[in-house]
């Protein structure tokens, strides 16, 4: 399997290269250069397996530069760290499956890649005798689980920038609490999209990305969607039998299109409807929501909320998701991914929101139906869940049909205390590891909205 760009000016890749490249050097993103489409038989063989060795099967769909032993070993030390022996469990709570994504170490469905991509980054560098400068944005849950998946790590240091105060206490201090000398934690006085525009920026400086040979591990990196990939084929196969069934709905909270992403690539693979749709799950944040609804991807300012890692405008995988919808046509979407920088605006046609209605439901949930969901649902089930779980479930209900509805529980309730109490009208009880951060010590570098002090930082820090 080769690697080419969304905007067609990169020559065709491997795997390895993919994983430190991170944005293609043209300013696309990185996706292989077919999705396979598997047979009954495929599919069939895959149901049986546990979740090690289906990650195995499906990265080997895409990956063929490394050798499969090595693979196996990488996948079986990413995991070791989970807390459930299946890495994601489902649940039937109700009359809806929830898929727990956070049972890794730092609570929230990030681990799953990051975790395969921290093991993955050090094997091919310790190969290489290489050094690597990692460079990401987080709006909460990435930021936290890429340190965790790289502290310690040899050749690797990594500067993580998150929107200052706009994350949760609990995200905030799973990242400044990790004090090892490779991690840079830089709050940015500004929002997540700000956070988000600077690494781009940074990433399209070719000279100081080639200098400090800067890799990225937000969802702009490939094997980040691939990781995630696995728990759409793990699910689908879990309550498919139970139910019975063919089909199922998938409800994905989601703000920068990539979790989701991995949801549509996997509906791809599987084929014949077997996930009939997926809920693209949004809060007042709603970019993505409008795109599904109404054909409107169009900037508006972030909103603040009470699920703040989907407050995001500028959804970075949407360029991805654009290159299959219009048959890998790299010439248009650079075109129009360039007309959106300028405009901030793509206007889609009628028929086109129908084909994308095809593949996609949406709503958009406010605050105070987060709120709302996270009480009412408690009361009938006992379950609690986590403000991004709680705007998916309430999607997911909105849209509730024959199928079977799976949502996705994409953070542990205790990375959201304080908002899941008020919801509750009870403090909910903390896991001890999570209780203990109050009481480490923290670094963090607090920076303004301003490209050249972050490059300034870097340049300094790196290694």
């Amino acid at each position: 399997m080769k690697y080419v760009s969304t905007r067609g000016e990169m020559p065709k890749i491997d795997f390895k290269d993919t994983v430190f490249e991170g944005l293609a050097p043209d300013g696309g993103l990185i996706v292989p250069e077919r999705i396979p489409r598997l047979s009954e038989k495929e599919i069939e063989e895959l149901r049986k397996l546990n979740y090690q060795e289906l990650a195995l099967k499906i990265f080997k769909y895409y990956i063929s530069d490394i050798e499969e032993k090595d693979l196996k070993e990488l996948i079986e030390k990413a995991y070791k760290t989970f807390r459930a022996k299946d890495i994601t469990p489902v649940v039937k709570v109700g009359d809806i499956y929830i898929l727990e994504l956070f049972h890794g170490p730092t609570w929230a469905f990030k681990d799953i890649a990051l975790q395969f991509l921290g093991v993955l980054f050090e094997k091919l560098l310790l190969e290489t005798e290489k050094k690597i400068n990692i460079l990401g944005a987080t709006s909460g849950d990435t930021g936290s689980a890429a340190i965790y998946g790289v502290r310690g790590k040899k050749n690797i240091a990594i500067f993580i920038l998150h929107p200052y105060k706009k994350v949760s206490e609990v995200q905030a201090l799973m990242m400044t609490t990790v004090t090892d000398s490779n991690i840079y934690n830089i709050a940015i006085e500004g929002t997540f999209d700000d956070c988000q525009a600077i690494v781009k920026s940074l990433f399209m400086d070719l000279e100081f990305k080639r200098k400090y040979r800067l890799t990225t591990v937000n969802s702009i990196n490939w094997a980040r969607i691939m990781s995630q990939m696995v728990y759409y084929f793990w699910v689908y196969f879990r309550v498919s039998e139970k139910e019975n069934c063919e089909s199922v709905r998938i409800s994905v909270p989601t703000g920068n299109f990539g979790d989701i992403f991995a949801g549509y690539l996997t509906k791809l693979m599987l084929g014949k409807k077997r996930i009939e749709r997926l809920i693209l799950a949004t809060n007042e944040n709603d970019i993505l929501c409008r795109f599904v609804n109404k054909g409107d991807y169009s900037l508006r300012e972030v909103r603040p909320t009470i699920s703040p890692s989907m407050d995001i405008q500028v959804a970075s995988n949407f360029e991805r998701y654009l290159y299959y919808f219009y048959n890998e046509d790299s010439k248009k979407t650079k075109e129009i991914m360039e007309k959106f920088a300028k405009e901030k605006a793509i206007k889609f046609s009628e028929e086109e929101v129908k084909r994308v209605q095809k593949d996609f439901l949406s709503a958009s949930i406010n605050q105070e139906e987060t709120l709302e969901t996270i009480k009412e649902f408690y009361k009938e089930t006992g379950y609690i869940l986590d403000p991004h779980t709680a705007v998916g479930v309430k999607a997911g209900l909105k849209f509730k049909d024959k199928y079977p509805l799976i949502c996705l529980a994409t953070a542990h309730p205790a990375k959201f205390p304080e908002t899941v109490s008020k919801a509750l009208g009870f403090s909910i009880k903390l896991p001890e590891e999570i209780e203990k951060l109050y009481k480490l010590p923290q670094r963090v570098e607090i920076l303004p909205m301003d490209v050249e002090k972050v490059k300034t930082f870097i340049s300094e820090k790196a290694i």
